[in-house]
């Protein structure tokens, strides 16, 4: 009794610790910050050496060069020598929806069905996801949570990267519609040969068909003077509005020119393309069009064994050159989704700007989720979602963050990574 009693005891103290380990949310700001002498990045291309960055409620009220004035409403805190940006933006992500993809139970990304316009990500995002304190700690402090799978996935929302539940941690519901473009050649791997199969798409026709009846049903529904409520219509509704943006996921240059027109021509008002080097044989296409493009990681290998190994680290400076909006993303594990400002890092070392690529995950990328009213650069009256660096966040050995704001809320940044990386440093002599 007396043991069973101890073992009881041990693991109580263990569950505690567990908990003692997850960032508790914090409550709104409650008094006016300034930070004093920093350098502040404002992610539109400009850059105000010994700045005066101020917020309030939640919104900043001051973004300028240090000058005299009355600092006596504010809580200053000094920066000198440090750097300020915008709060990066992860977009298409599964944050909050997959703890580990290779467990069913742990994975809530997509639905049965191939027309799902009514399945809502943000339903199902999980706020106590072990991934959210890891993206803080890199400056990622906005992610879209988005849903997989079908023809017609469902609707995305950006989401805080704090909070007690999701209706805390949304920042924009429901802002995107996801389409996935059927493939016009279909690639598999085949592991007899350890090779790319290609094979045409016999059914290409005939999913195109399938999804110019959906758009039609949707313009009849919308057309009609009484209704019964139909949810997948009425998802629908806000793309030709312009109250939603229709993001196209597209694998090949020609593909790319075709769901562009197929959804200009069903009356769509916003177009965001998700494509990889394919977009560099039709940049001058979605420059004409206007279309903004979310990239991949940089850090990969092409998607095709023709091409320059190190394109990938140079696509988005050349869709920069041709005139093309350019964000980045992450495709696959999504432990690795915290490197995103590594991968416009990456772009700066093959030749693009770092006021450039700054904006790939900060202005460009909430442009292209339409968010760009609150978020993506340091304005006065945006949301005061933002972080302090010791140095240059796009680079290793600079991204170690001293304080980060999301909505004027200083969040926790030190996450049980932190703690293990104290406790065996600790340990092993590498920290006394």
């Amino acid at each position: 009794m007396k043991k069973s009693f101890y073992i009881i005891c041990l693991c109580f103290a263990f569950v505690i610790q567990g908990y003692a380990q997850v960032p508790i949310p914090v409550p709104a700001q409650s008094n006016p910050i300034l930070l004093k002498g920093g350098t502040a990045h404002l992610g539109n291309g400009e850059v105000i050496q010994n700045s005066l960055i101020g917020f309030d409620k939640g919104k900043l009220t001051v973004v300028q060069a240090s000058a005299n004035m009355d600092e006596t409403a504010y809580q200053v805190i000094d920066i000198s020598g440090k750097h300020v940006y915008p709060g990066f933006i992860l977009p298409n992500s599964q944050m909050g929806l997959e703890e580990v993809s290779s467990v069913k139970a742990m994975s809530d990304s997509r639905e049965h069905g191939t027309i799902n316009p009514n399945i809502r990500a943000v339903i199902s995002y999980n706020t106590d996801s072990e991934f959210i304190p890891t993206m803080r700690f890199n400056g990622i402090l906005l992610a879209e949570t988005t849903p997989r799978g079908g023809t017609v996935s469902g609707t995305s929302s950006v989401m805080e990267m704090e909070g007690w539940n999701w209706e805390d941690a949304a920042h924009t519901l429901d802002m995107g519609l996801h389409l996935n473009w059927p493939n016009r050649i279909s690639r598999r791997f085949d592991f007899a040969t350890f090779t790319r199969k290609t094979e045409p798409n016999k059914n290409y026709t005939k999913n195109i068909a399938s999804l110019k009846d959906h758009f039609a049903a949707t313009k009849a529904y919308h057309d009609a003077p009484s209704k019964v409520k139909n949810l997948k219509l009425e998802a629908m509704m806000g793309l030709f509005d312009g109250s939603k943006t229709l993001f196209l996921h597209v694998g090949a240059a020609k593909e790319i020119v075709e769901a562009v027109r197929f959804a200009q021509q069903q009356g769509v008002k916003k177009i965001t393309v998700l494509t990889d080097e394919a977009a560099l044989y039709v940049a001058d296409f979605l420059k004409e069009n206007n279309i903004p493009v979310i990239l991949p990681q940089t850090q990969r290998v092409p998607d095709r064994s023709s091409m320059a190994i190190d394109l990938p680290y140079e696509l988005p400076h050349l869709l920069t050159e041709a005139g093309v909006m350019v964000s980045l993303s992450h495709q696959g594990m999504q432990s690795q989704a915290r490197n995103l400002a590594f991968y416009a890092g990456t772009a700066v070392a093959y030749g693009m700007d770092k006021e450039e690529a700054l904006k790939t995950i900060t202005s460009n990328t909430a442009k292209a989720l339409g968010i760009d009213d609150r978020v993506g650069t340091l304005e006065v009256g945006k949301d005061a979602t933002l972080f302090v660096s010791e140095g240059d966040a796009l680079d290793y050995n600079g991204n170690i963050l001293n304080y980060a704001f999301i909505s004027g809320k200083m969040v926790v940044l030190p996450n049980k990574q932190q703690e293990l990386f104290e406790r065996f440093s600790t340990k092993y002599g590498h920290k006394k």
